[in-house]
């Protein structure tokens, strides 16, 4: 046992309310200094795994069997499960920003567990944020003041700095562009220490960093990986939408938003989105695309600048908005666990909005929701689970449907794919073509190649302006954007 310093045999997770199995028995083996990936379709289990084997699994879900054993001694759940967890192992799950202090600088995040001198441990900081492409300035602020590629890194620049036995990483590229995945790999390869277990949909993060892989998917549901689109649609330069003669439901002019310390993050932003166009935009992490959905949204009101919804005045406060123009502008978030009321079943979740703003009786909201989850690709038993219960794949896909449920004209969608597996991304993906086949304006931010093969055109935010896209992205010039960016 002491060539493999984590051993887990036969690790089963199910629920607690209908005792069906989330994780079927599971075996690894965790060598020093290796990289295991993880991988599989969404809800096969990946997250539950590694919720398990640090004993954190959310309420409703249990361990049923198996061990996890540390350089050949057992780690049972409950205190000795949380001794370990503290002293042997990092952690990065699939919503960082969650998990990350919001009344902390990021300084205090990453310096948390540091040991020395305040200047020695000041140091070590910026040294583990610079790895990461993190510039010094970003110590003193707050999560709130972060993007989600941003705090991402963050949470992994926490978890490094400790220097753990073990890390764990769940989908830690989710939000980030290419050239800083780059990033993530190095800076995982830097670890003079300890092994990492991965879990993840990206095949570049796979192929760059795994010694192994582990594929959770049961053979007989396995499916081809469908082959990504090549190009990145047809650019329009002044963010027109090429729709031609189609009807315009979202008009932005001038749109300016800062962050809370006056820092320009959009400026002088235009964009038209017509019926049945999908625009797409780009752009390294922390330059402003996350900003320009919660600005359109209304979450983050612009310091100036006009937003018009069918040629009419569209409040920049969502606050302000009527019902019919809150219905009419949907947002699916990049971190959808953060947005679904943890008290709610899906159901509930869905529903909502076809009562709130539809009216429907209850028997056509039940079975309006269920035909919604059906469309995003999810049975109708998940209706009746909660979020917690949920994979992160499974979470997004939820928060769709509840989106599609309001009946929107424009639709924003924050990393739409980011935390599904390719065969559920080329689903979803195929949906919103037929969304906006019957006339929705799609607007996404997204660093997937597939989702911008999709689009009519390609923009970018460059220097804090959104711009024709000059064609499709490599390594270099994302790290060479993101440079410039600082």
């Amino acid at each position: 046992m002491s060539g493999e310093p984590l051993v887990v045999t036969g690790l089963t997770v199910r629920r607690l309310a209908d005792g069906q199995t989330v994780l079927p028995p599971t075996d690894l083996r965790l060598g020093p200094g290796e990289v295991l990936a993880v991988t599989g379709a969404s809800g096969v289990g990946k997250s539950s795994l590694l919720h398990a084997l640090l004993d954190t699994l959310p309420p409703g879900l249990v361990r049923a069997a198996g061990t996890v054993r540390w350089r050949g001694q057992p780690v049972p759940a409950g205190r000795p499960a949380r001794r370990w967890r503290r002293t042997r192992c990092g952690y990065v799950g699939q919503d960082p920003a969650l998990a990350l202090n919001p009344l902390w600088s990021v300084e205090r995040l990453v310096g948390e567990q540091l040991t020395g001198s305040r200047a020695e441990r000041a140091q070590h900081v910026r040294e583990v944020l610079d790895l990461l492409g993190l510039p010094a300035e970003l110590a003193s602020r707050r999560v709130g003041e972060l993007s989600g590629g941003q705090a991402q890194r963050v949470a992994l620049a926490r978890a490094l700095a400790a220097e753990p036995d073990v890390l764990l990483l769940d989908e830690p590229t989710s939000a980030l562009d290419q050239g800083t995945r780059h990033r993530v790999v190095e800076a995982v390869r830097a670890r003079r220490n300890g092994s990492t277990l991965l879990v993840t949909h990206d095949p570049y993060l796979v192929s760059a960093l795994a010694d192994r892989v582990v594929d959770l998917t049961p053979p007989r549901t396995r499916v081809p990986s469908p082959i990504s689109g090549a190009g990145v649609g047809t650019l329009v330069a002044d963010g027109s939408g090429g729709g031609g003669d189609r009807a315009l439901r979202l008009a932005v002019r001038g749109l300016r938003v800062t962050r809370p310390d006056g820092a320009p993050l959009l400026e002088n932003v235009h964009l038209n989105l017509t019926s049945g166009s999908w625009t797409a935009v780009i752009g390294p992490s922390g330059s402003g695309k996350t900003s320009l959905l919660y600005a359109i949204a209304g979450r983050r009101p612009a310091r100036q600048g006009q937003l018009l919804l069918g040629g009419r005045p569209l409040p920049a406060d969502v606050r302000q908005r009527d019902q019919d123009q809150r219905q009419a502008v949907q947002l699916v978030g990049q971190h959808p666990a953060g947005e679904l009321n943890p008290a709610h079943r899906v159901g509930n979740a869905v529903a909502r909005p076809l009562a709130v703003l539809h009216g429907l009786r209850r028997r056509d909201r039940i079975k309006a929701a269920s035909g919604l989850l059906d469309e995003v690709g999810l049975a109708a038993e998940f209706a009746r689970r909660r979020p917690d219960a949920l994979s992160g794949g499974q979470r997004q896909r939820v928060a769709l449907a509840r989106a599609l449920a309001a009946r929107p004209e424009v639709l924003l969608l924050d990393e739409p794919t980011s935390a599904l597996d390719q065969a559920s991304a080329a689903g979803l993906l195929d949906l919103i073509e037929r969304l906006r086949a019957d006339g929705l304006a799609i607007l996404s931010v997204t660093h997937d190649p597939a989702v911008t093969a999709h689009a009519d055109q390609v923009l970018q935010l460059r220097d804090h302006r959104l711009v024709a896209s000059d064609g499709p992205r490599t390594d270099t010039d994302d790290r060479m954007e993101e440079s410039g960016a600082r």
